[in-house]
């Protein structure tokens, strides 16, 4: 592999091994403004960072903190979990603008699908953000997985496939690398690896037939990166989790699917690894193994995590358990991106999208409605919320009714949590049409139970689902949005309310 990139050498102020060290690392941090002590390791070698919905207010204030850390170093990369739909960071507080995979899936529509990841791909680019931990490839082939979901496009393999390949070309038309996630192929889990480490049991196959299609469309559409799960794979690896396994790395990654972009490993806090293997023998690990870059940051956000890890990766190099030339190589992938994304231009706009509003577009097209309604008018809005997953987090609003309550005034709305009953949902009513909510409802018993004595004691309640459509309809009137962001909300109300 040719890296047009330039690596320090050992003249330089810090050493080779220790700035290679700090190059490789891809950490967070507290606050809407840069730390002085971030400041100070990019200036020392750090090449990337990562933000989070803590670091994020509006669009002003992202791109005055990616000046701010550009100071330092004009070409570093300033990476995000921006997925769209229920996982977003840029609209944490009020939800997405776009609908996630699972909607654009249900549309499959390919050009749309392209079109709204340029489109997100802009506004991360004019807020200075150039690495999107996205899109996912995962085919969600398990309805119970509690970690993925609406975030794949999809449970079928080919569908998938053409999907991740339009999203990376369009998030990469707007001058920002796609991170194509969670290799192997993270859809067939019923564990979530934040949580614990997740195993796969299926033949070779089968992982070819189904898991690796995906991320072989996205290695043809260019994609400049792609993160390792946290997974058990046993046909590939029966003793090291993807993100820590040479044989899924190297092995498959580099050598049998061609692959020579950057390999990015999931946060390395994640329980999978930092509760069996450490986040400082992991990272020393994923790096032997194959991988270019250390996600770290989600929960661990200071100087001390950076400089742990770079000492980690610095005394394995020294005391001969990391290869110097292996930290130098995944060093100068991740210097050759940073190159690369000062380079980029972005593509003409899609004429028209911004202005049509292409999110709430595609959610519209997204919706599957069963049965109908006269319109109502200030109905009941009950939530029946599940705990959210870390992934999505539980800080971003979702539902109908904001939304709903815009079109009609006088709505009402309550949330019920685990252990609600459709008592108390027909209580807090009264004579009220009643919208119910809820997000994968065929995972959560409690919830299923709840809905069906709502439908059964009111047979006219509005069902909407946000989640996986797993279930059949149910209410006089089900609208399926595919997703849970603030867009699949409005197109879900604009229904209800007959507009």
């Amino acid at each position: 592999m040719t890296v047009l990139a330039h690596r320090p050498t050992a003249s330089d102020s810090n050493d080779a091994v220790t700035r290679d060290a700090l190059a490789v690392l891809q950490p967070g941090f507290e606050g809407t403004t840069a730390p002085a002590w971030l400041l100070r390791q990019v200036g020392e070698g750090l090449t990337a960072v990562g933000l989070f919905g803590r670091n994020i207010t509006s669009p002003e204030q992202l791109a005055a903190l990616t000046a701010q850390l550009r100071t330092e170093r004009d070409d570093v990369l300033v990476a995000i979990d921006e997925e769209g739909g229920d996982v977003t960071r840029l609209e944490v507080r009020g939800g997405s603008s776009f609908p996630g995979n699972l909607a654009l899936g249900a549309v499959d529509d390919t050009a749309l699908t392209r079109d709204v990841a340029l489109e997100l791909g802009r506004r991360l680019a004019e807020c200075g953000v150039n690495l999107n931990w996205a899109p996912s490839a995962d085919v969600n082939s398990n309805p119970d997985n509690p970690v993925i979901g609406v975030r794949s496009f999809g449970a079928d393999t080919d569908l998938t496939a053409r999907h991740t390949a339009a999203y990376v070309e369009g998030l990469q038309a707007a001058g920002v690398a796609a991170c194509t996630k969670h290799f192997p192929g993270h859809g067939d889990t019923n564990v979530d690896s934040h949580h614990a480490l997740p195993r796969i049991d299926v033949d070779l196959d089968t992982l070819q037939a189904r898991e690796l299609v995906p991320f072989r469309a996205a290695i043809e559409a260019g994609t400049k990166a792609v993160m390792s799960a946290h997974i058990l794979v046993p046909a590939l690896d029966p003793t090291r989790p993807a993100t820590l396994s040479p044989q899924i790395l190297t092995g498959l990654l580099r050598k049998e699917l061609g692959y020579e972009g950057l390999i990015v490993t999931d946060g390395m806090e994640m329980n999978a690894i930092a509760g069996t293997y450490g986040i400082e023998r992991g990272s020393v690990l994923a790096i032997a193994a194959g991988a270019d870059a250390i996600c770290v940051g989600g929960g661990l956000a200071d100087e001390a995590t950076v400089l742990r890890l770079r000492d980690a990766l610095v005394a394995a190099v020294r005391e001969g358990g990391l290869p110097e030339e292996r930290l130098a190589e995944a060093a100068d992938r991740v210097r050759a991106l940073a190159a690369w994304t000062r380079r980029a231009r972005p593509d003409a706009r899609p004429e028209g999208s911004r202005a049509s509003g292409i999110g709430l577009t595609a959610a519209r097209r997204a919706l599957v409605i069963t049965g109908s309604v006269a319109p109502v008018s200030a109905p009941y809005v009950a939530t029946l919320a599940p705990v959210a997953n870390i992934a999505v987090g539980d800080e971003t609003p979702w539902g109908v009714a904001a939304e709903l309550g815009s079109l009609l005034p006088g709505t009402q709305a309550g949330v019920y949590p685990e252990g609600a009953s459709a008592g108390d949902v027909l209580a807090a009513a009264g004579d009220r049409t009643v919208v119910a909510v809820v997000r994968d409802a065929h995972r959560h018993p409690w919830m299923t139970r709840a809905l069906d004595a709502l439908v059964a004691a009111r047979p006219d309640t509005v069902v909407v689902e946000m989640g996986l459509p797993q279930a059949a309809p149910r209410g006089a009137l089900h609208i399926a949005t595919h997703g849970a962001s603030r867009v699949c909300g409005r197109a879900a109300a604009e229904v209800i309310a007959g507009v």
